[in-house]
């Protein structure tokens, strides 16, 4: 048998990059998968090709999110499992903290930060009605440097899931994080500068960027019972760009 046979995931942020990746690495473990996104085409054809589900959500919007829940619910009977992937980097404004426009900041952190709260308060309770369950949130190796509010979300994503760990712990919920440095997606391409990102490479001890593939392990490890006496923690998959003792 695989680990997550007969198993109910949602993957937010699944249509492409990573989430997808996620959701198809937990399709083939015998999950079935919910492709959570704002990108109906592409949620779509992912959904279709893991035969799996697509709900169109939208992670920043309260009802969006219920609705994300109620309607696996609907359809699975229940959730098992929740990969907060979801979040604005194609595209993003490259501006400061002290410059950035106001309304596009709260827009950026109602997605980025506040997202992975919202679519854990629409699924915990289905996860203690099946006896526990496990999440994952999606940070980043930017929270341990200056990466504006970009970086700033993704402490909020760290913090996030300490303080969740202690809440959720009666519930037998896991909640842990992955912090990736940098990855071959379209929306690494579309947002980060080659300059910057050769010199984030020329200090990568590894020596290469990474890929969705190079995270998938992790993924999987991380809702699985064999880390059932891990909660609260986050992993650094970065080819060591990050050292922390």
């Amino acid at each position: 048998m695989s680990r997550f046979d007969g198993k109910v995931a949602i993957v937010t942020g699944a249509a492409g990059g990573i989430g997808e990746a996620y959701a198809r690495a937990l399709a083939n473990e015998g999950a079935h998968v919910v492709v959570a996104d704002i990108d109906a085409d592409g949620g779509e054809l992912v959904a279709g090709d893991i035969d799996g589900a697509f709900i169109r959500t939208d992670v920043g919007d309260p009802a969006s999110v219920h609705h994300m829940a109620a309607t696996t619910i609907e359809k699975f009977g229940g959730i098992d499992y929740l990969v907060n992937n979801a979040a604005i980097l194609a595209g993003m404004r490259l501006s400061t903290l002290l410059l950035v426009e106001w309304a596009y900041y709260e827009h950026f952190m109602q997605v980025n930060m506040n997202g992975a709260l919202l679519c854990t308060r629409a699924c915990w309770a289905s996860m203690k009605e099946r006896g526990g369950g496990a999440i994952v949130n999606q940070s980043s190796s930017g929270a341990w440097m200056y990466a504006g509010y970009y970086g700033l979300a993704k402490v909020g994503i760290n913090g996030l899931t300490q303080q969740l760990a202690t809440e959720l712990a009666h519930a037998n919920i896991r909640i842990n994080a992955i912090a990736p440095g940098p990855v071959e997606t379209e929306g690494l391409r579309a947002t980060v500068p080659n300059v910057l990102l050769e010199d984030q490479l020329s200090r990568i001890p590894l020596g290469r960027i990474g890929t969705p593939a190079d995270l998938t392990g992790m993924v999987l490890f991380l809702l699985s019972d064999e880390a059932r006496w891990i909660t609260g923690q986050i992993f650094n998959v970065d080819g060591g760009q990050i050292l922390r003792s």
